[in-house]
């Protein structure tokens, strides 16, 4: 015993800061029940031993772990480490869930002192208690905010896995990246265990083993097998009673999956956690479950803010599982990446309209719609959530709900849908985020590619938004409730975008463009037979506004502060060099260093202007953009050309007959409708 010894950080003050580097790699004896119970007989009568006298009354257990706490409060002894308070009395653990096991922290020897032998609840206790369940533990997930209580390696040696995902206990829950890895753990450990006769448990534990053990428990469900909350809640309680007893925790699961309950019901707080005494100001202390040394975060500004296209939306998830998440679009895509191709955006991007390409309408059908100036995002709809990919391929996890269009088959898995962010400017309603979906390549894991494009856009309508519609319906109009879900409370609200025929090009111009509630810079023109393309498809034209015809360039400063202006060339930098930027005066061009711009070309002083900073982008375009680019700015097809030639083009026969059939088809609607009407 060092009487020297510094005293040790109380309960959950330490902030996790990982494992140290033990040597793992020597296996360690694991002690029978018999074993164990010897050492722990022989250690009460080696206690007993030391603390009792010859002579005299013999004192209570409590009165000698009171001297012990006293004989530290005066000095000259050695600090004994507490137990969390309530911890002794708590319940070591619950049954399974999804052979998830709800637990407290097991306690290495170092609290024997304080922990009377048949108290005790050590690693190795844990494993053999569970073992003579016929359960073997295979994955540890440790949510304290410390590491005090034991080392990982108590686990390592006996073969099992651990992971450490550190969770505030006071004034906040778990943040949603915590929760997102939590799930994937247990998710990729039960995928694992699938070839296995005999599949391994998982052990999760915060401190006591019930709010924020409760917490990750719940959202792992919502996720894998339930659609409601207090169904959640319900099971968690049977298995782990009280169940989570911290009303905040509650509240924020109802309000993470954007349900409305009729009620919500918190147990009361266990009596084995009530703390026994007070603080001096006369308050109930807080414990190591509420209190790990930090104070809760301050609301960020960032939430009252007006929201923008470069805000970043969602929450991140592992970098293991992007890499799943990509191979998975890739098998959706029917698409096959090579070397640095694994990492790069696999959407379909249009090139520059010019008086080449632009005869491509005169021998394949079209149809155009509106260039929405949004973001560009993927979504790939999973069972366990929606996660938007952005133009670096990067994944986001959102909150949402995509029905299929049977409600009795539950929702959307392994569908993906292509489509751009918008900021809406509602009149007397602020902003508000919408995300037009104009393309559907994937269908609960089949791929629909190879479709033709009219095709996907139907399925688009029939499987995605319709089913979302309707089912908001029937919450807004009570038929289906309890809980009731609030589609509103979403991060965006979510539409199929409009096509429309080439003859209604003018009116698109000149009438739709500017009544629109966001910004657009152009027209797309889409091949209404095409099969979805990934990367570059020759075919997918877009037309911009000629002053809006842009390039995104990687904009450096070196040596007193010469502009260094990139592009990429078979995946690497290619410097252009005699190419200029102009900024605005309220912009350094020393803050920019490093970031893509995107510019429009001034011709009046034969360089390029800024327009905007491209936070949704890491890398500038390809040099073969930038050619296609400055053959449409070369060509110059302004709005008068434009409209001109969609005139003579509409007017061809295969337009033409298409256009009369599409008149055929209102007018027969339109008849139909009045006749119901009668």
């Amino acid at each position: 015993m060092d009487l020297n010894a510094s005293p040790l950080p109380e309960d959950d003050d330490q902030t996790y800061e990982g494992a140290g580097d033990a040597d793992f790699s020597q296996d360690e004896h694991i002690e029978s029940a018999v074993e164990i119970m010897r050492r722990e007989r022989e250690e009460r009568r080696r206690k007993l031993k030391r603390d009792q006298p010859d002579d005299g009354p013999r004192p209570r257990p409590q009165q000698i772990r009171n001297e012990q706490i006293n004989q530290n409060k005066i000095g000259g002894y050695r600090r004994i480490k507490e137990t969390p308070q309530g911890w002794l009395d708590c319940p070591a653990s619950g049954q399974p869930i999804d052979k998830i096991i709800p637990s407290k922290v097991p306690l290495d020897e170092t609290f024997n002192e304080s922990v009377l032998p048949g108290k005790r609840y050590s690693s190795k206790q844990v494993v053999n208690k569970q073992r003579k369940a016929n359960r073997e533990i295979g994955l540890v997930i440790d949510l304290t905010n410390t590491s005090r209580y034991y080392s990982p390696s108590e686990w390592t040696k006996q073969g099992i896995k651990h992971v450490k995902i550190a969770c505030r206990g006071r004034d906040a829950v778990p943040e949603n990246e915590s929760v997102n890895t939590f799930v994937y753990e247990v998710l990729a450990f039960h995928e694992r265990q699938k070839p296995s006769r005999n599949p391994k448990y998982v052990l999760v534990h915060c401190t006591h083993g019930h709010n924020r053990t409760g917490f990750m428990i719940v959202h792992y469900l919502m996720r894998t097998q339930l659609s409601s909350v207090t169904e959640a809640l319900n099971i968690f309680a049977q298995r782990r009673p009280p169940g989570i007893y911290k009303a905040d925790y509650i509240q924020a699961l109802y309000s993470f999956y954007h349900e409305i309950p009729e009620s919500i019901a918190c147990p009361p707080t266990p009596e084995w956690k009530r703390p026994s005494d007070l603080d001096l100001n006369g308050e109930a202390k807080q414990d190591d479950d509420d209190d790990n040394g930090d104070l809760a975060p301050s609301p960020d500004p960032a939430d009252n803010k007006a929201i923008t296209n470069d805000d970043v939306l969602g929450d991140a998830v592992p970098y293991d599982q992007q890499d799943i998440l990509r191979g998975i679009c890739f098998k959706l895509l029917d698409f096959v990446p090579n070397g640095r191709a694994n990492a790069q955006f696999p959407g379909s991007h249009p090139v520059s309209l010019n008086s080449e390409n632009l005869q491509l309408l005169r021998q394949r059908y079209y149809y155009a719609t509106w260039k929405a100036d949004g973001t560009r995002y993927m979504m790939l709809i999973m069972r366990d959530g929606c996660f938007l990919i952005d133009r670096n391929f990067c994944f986001r996890r959102v909150q949402m709900r995509f029905p299929i269009r049977n409600f009795n088959d539950g929702f959307h898995n392994f569908t993906l849908i292509d489509g751009e962010m918008v900021v809406d400017t509602i009149p007397d309603g602020g902003l508000k985020r919408r995300y037009l979906a104009y393309d559907l390549m994937a269908l609960n894991f089949s791929s629909k590619v190879k479709l033709p494009f009219s095709d996907r856009w139907k399925l688009l309508e029939d499987e995605i938004i319709r089913p979302r519609i309707h089912e908001r319906k029937q919450f807004e109009t009570g038929l289906k409730g309890n809980p009731s879900y609030r589609y509103d409370l979403e991060l965006f609200s979510v539409r199929r975008k409009d096509f429309w025929l080439l003859s209604t090009v003018k009116k698109l111009l000149k009438e739709f463009i500017p009544a629109l509630s966001h910004e657009s810079d152009g027209l797309i023109f889409q091949g209404w037979d095409d099969p979805y393309v990934n990367r570059t498809h020759e075919g997918l034209l877009k037309w911009k506004y000629p002053e809006m015809n842009s390039v995104d360039f990687l904009f450096e400063t070196g040596s007193e502060n010469r502009q260094l202006i990139f592009l990429y060339e078979r995946g690497k930098k290619k410097l252009m060099d005699g190419t200029r930027v102009v900024f605005s005066d309220e912009v350094d061009p020393s803050l920019i260093s490093g970031k893509i711009v995107e510019c429009s070309w001034n011709k009046q002083e034969d360089c390029w202007s800024c327009m905007r900073i491209r936070a949704d982008k890491s890398t500038p375009n390809d040099i073969n953009t930038y050619r296609k680019v400055m053959r449409s700015i070369t060509d110059n097809i302004t709005e008068d050309k434009l409209l001109a030639e969609m005139n003579e083009i509409s007017s061809l026969p295969m337009y033409a007959d298409r256009k009369a059939h599409a008149d055929r088809k209102a007018h027969a609607e339109k008849m139909a409708q009045q006749h119901r009407r009668r």
